[in-house]
């Protein structure tokens, strides 16, 4: 039953509940520790002493233990100080919180686990005693937690008061933020080799499998070196300068301390003396911590190797009244503040600047300005809740109904200007520092400026920036055998889609009426394609099927012309001339395919195609019959004398025109052609077609004049032996084959191709067939009638006949 009692307790109202008597022995006590009382407590977490606990024996309370003397990291106490004054400045100032006192709570982390836990606990729940998880009485409201100067320090701290919804923040997303800005993707982490190295580590590397940022290498830095483990030291030292001089990694991120850059120039200085190899021009990020210890090491060390480094430096700036308030403490007048005797009994004033610093260091002032942001917080929340207030069923105080984590919505929003720097806390803007030999102040700089980088490494960054960055590509993860996730190749986005973002996991599909350019980074306007009188193509075709117009209306002109001539007389006059005209409509009709498809257009040209072939053919039909039937007709005592004439003719032509007629006026009233637009058959292109409404059909149409077709060559083919005289079957079974043979390839070709083509070859189709028909057919007897009149008359006709 331990769990189930272990999630009620956890579960236990935490604020606002009734005072109650707390009897409870006194835990590990707390040395340094400074309480003020208001309405709403601020929690602070500095570092600064570092007593040496001794490990609890279980002989005597651990509040009897003895502590030995601690040491003090004096220039920390300006963290204490600058909370305090924030607090005073609020406190005073009437625009700000007004009716409303703020409070302060600060505590020491004594670079302790188990002590950063116990104080952490006392910010939350203790107030005459000590109970964990239970407040014993509601005067004390805390509202939220500053500090954490160590990554070890904030997480133990996070580790408690996410339970409770009390907000914080960190610095590594950041870290994270610059690496994406600048696309540095391949990343090495050296870390101190301890407890806060270990949990760095984890956590660096959760960030960067969340934002697709790679660790190429993970190096632990050792915390201490002792003589006995030299040979080992050497070992450890010659793997790690492996990855420093590894040309593929560029970007180095570094967690430690002060020692961690001096083991640092130790190894560059045993191993690469002369800084051939190691001096690549790589980019060594440093966290804030570590900037600020920076600044206290020994001058005489040659950092050239961290020329170019970037570190997490916080800003700093003049706070007007900030000396004056130092310059005014002294012991009597603080006698809350149990830090203030470990500077003894001297002033401030008085105490080494290297012990102690009279201007405000950029972690103070960052203190001070999370005072400011949670002040502000705090009031936006009041102007809010003020404006509904007459919802509220009770009319307790505002401060009294705030929790944590409505400051922390709050705060987001929040634009305020502080001593003339205006902060935004919705984005995250980041100085960058420049390491010099010189060690003269910082400058910075925003983001998107490479200045801070030196000249002799400015091309290798400009190599960096685009080094595994896949900005046109699909981001894919390559799933080999123990390789990490961020082990990707770049692969081209499929046709048709884009890439406008560096690394990204899926391709953009571009929309119907736009395709991707050749770098496949934005989407360009597809042009609209038919085939029209402009082009080469279209102007081709146009001329020809002019040509063959014109040659049709000669041919018919001189059958005009010679309409009493034998040769014309015994081809059946009539249908002769039906015929022509027929191919003057197909070389016509031919016309309607070119140009932009319009809604007349498409209905007109399949149907118009349709009747003329019908036509063509059904004439090109009934003269064989009459042919075949005329020779029959002669026989003496024969019947088909009786069908041989004009009705006969006329009425073949009629029914199987009439007929095709009926497909065409069928097809027209149920699904008629349509002109559309095809967006996906070409790349760059959108085809302006007509949609042929029913395939069905379209494909009937078809059929019916290759039955027709196929009718005239098979008549055509068995009369071809009769005498030449009169007979046109030779050259009616030749003019047919070809024709067939034109329409047979003409299917397969037309299923085929798309847009313009697909238009050309039936518009060839038409042309070809046509030709076929005037040349085999027309073409003999022009030649008679133009240059062989001799042979054009009754007694050739009739000597040759016999």
């Amino acid at each position: 039953h331990f769990m189930p009692r272990m999630f009620i307790l956890i579960l236990f109202p935490l604020f606002r509940v009734k005072s109650l008597p707390c009897h409870s022995s006194e835990p590990l006590p707390v040395p340094n520790e400074w309480y003020q009382q208001g309405d709403l407590i601020l929690g602070g977490m500095v570092s600064m002493a570092n007593y040496q606990f001794n490990e609890v024996s279980f002989k005597h309370h651990p509040s009897q233990e003895y502590f030995e003397h601690p040491d003090v990291l004096t220039k920390f106490y300006q963290h204490v100080l600058s909370l305090v004054f924030a607090v005073k400045e609020i406190n005073e100032n009437t625009e700000i919180l007004s009716n409303v006192t703020l409070g302060f709570y600060i505590h020491d982390s004594y670079y302790n686990a188990i002590m950063t836990y116990r104080t952490t606990m006392d910010l939350l729940f203790r107030s005459v005693r000590f109970v964990p998880n239970y407040k014993c009485d509601t005067r004390r409201n805390l509202i939220s937690i500053i500090g954490g100067f160590s990554f070890g320090t904030s997480s133990y701290i996070t580790d408690l008061v996410k339970f409770y919804k009390i907000p914080q923040s960190s610095q590594y997303i950041g870290i994270i933020r610059m690496l994406q800005h600048f696309g540095w993707r391949w990343v090495g982490l050296f870390a101190i080799d301890n407890t806060e190295g270990e949990h760095f580590l984890e956590t660096m590397e959760s960030f960067f499998s969340q934002h697709g940022v790679c660790s190429a290498c993970t190096q632990r830095i050792p915390y201490l070196t002792y003589w006995d483990k030299l040979i080992e030291m050497i070992k450890r030292s010659e793997n790690i300068f492996k990855h420093i001089i590894d040309e593929k990694i560029k970007t180095f991120i570094i967690y430690g301390e002060s020692l961690t850059i001096a083991w640092f120039t130790n190894i560059i200085f045993y191993l690469d003396p002369g800084q051939e190899q190691s001096s690549l021009g790589k980019v060594w990020i440093m966290t804030a911590q570590m900037d600020y210890l920076l600044t206290g090491m020994n001058k005489k060390w040659d950092r050239q190797f961290f020329d170019g480094s970037i570190c997490f430096r916080i800003h700093s700036k003049e706070i007007p009244g900030f000396k004056e308030f130092l310059k005014f403490i002294k012991p009597p007048w603080i006698q809350e503040d149990r830090f203030f005797p470990l500077f003894w009994e001297q002033r401030i004033q008085d105490i080494p600047g290297v012990l102690f610093e009279m201007k405000l260091s950029g972690h103070s002032y960052s203190i001070y300005n999370a005072v400011y942001v949670l002040a502000q917080a705090l009031q936006a929340l009041f102007l809010l809740r003020s404006k509904h207030r007459h919802l509220l069923r009770h009319k307790s105080s505002d401060y009294e109904e705030s929790q944590p984590w409505e400051i922390w919505k709050a705060r987001i929003h929040i634009i305020f200007h502080l001593t003339n720097v205006q902060i935004e806390i919705s984005e995250l803007v980041l100085p960058i520092r420049k390491t010099q030999e010189t060690g003269s102040q910082a400058g910075e700089m925003n983001f998107a400026c490479l200045q801070f980088l030196p000249q002799k490494h400015s091309t290798t960054m400009i190599k960096l920036l685009i080094n595994f960055n896949c900005f046109i590509f699909l981001f894919y993860y390559s799933l080999l055998y123990r390789k990490k996730f961020c082990c990707y190749d770049c692969i081209p986005c499929p046709e048709g889609e884009i890439s406008k973002q560096m690394d990204t996991v899926t391709c953009l599909q571009c929309p119907d009426d736009q395709y991707a350019n050749h770098k496949k980074d934005g989407c360009i306007m597809k042009t609209i394609s038919f085939l029209s009188y402009e082009e080469p193509l279209g102007l081709i075709l146009t001329t020809v099927a002019t040509l063959f117009f014109l040659t049709t209306t000669w041919v018919l002109g001189i059958f005009i012309k010679h309409k009493d001539s034998p040769i014309v007389k015994a081809n059946n006059r009539d249908l002769t001339y039906t015929l022509l005209i027929s191919l003057l409509l197909c070389f016509f009709c031919s016309l309607l395919f070119i140009g932009q498809p319009g809604r007349v257009t498409c209905l007109l040209r399949q149907s118009a195609f349709g009747l003329t072939f019908s036509l063509c053919i059904s004439c090109v039909l009934a003269k064989t019959i009459l042919v075949s039937l005329a020779f029959k007709a002669t026989k003496p005592g024969s019947r088909m004398r009786t069908w041989v004439g004009k009705r006969l003719a006329v009425s073949i032509v009629l029914i199987c025109s009439l007929f095709q007629a009926s497909i065409c006026i069928v097809w027209l009233s149920t699904s008629p052609p349509f002109p559309e637009l095809d967006m996906h058959s070409a790349i760059e292109e959108m085809i302006l077609q007509c949609n042929e409404g029913s395939a069905v059909m379209f494909y009937c149409v078809l059929s019916y004049m290759a039955l027709l077709s196929f009718a005239s060559f098979i008549v055509a083919f068995q009369a071809r032996k009769l005498p030449d005289t009169f007979n046109e079957a030779k050259f009616i079974t030749f003019s047919m084959l070809a024709f067939c043979s034109v329409w047979v390839s003409f299917v397969p070709t037309y299923l085929s191709t798309r847009g313009k083509a697909m238009v050309a070859v039936e518009i060839f189709s038409i042309l070809c067939s046509s030709a076929v028909l005037l040349g085999c057919i027309f073409v003999p007897k022009c030649y008679i009638i133009v240059f062989r009149p001799g042979l054009n008359n009754r007694e050739q006709l009739i000597r040759r006949f016999i």
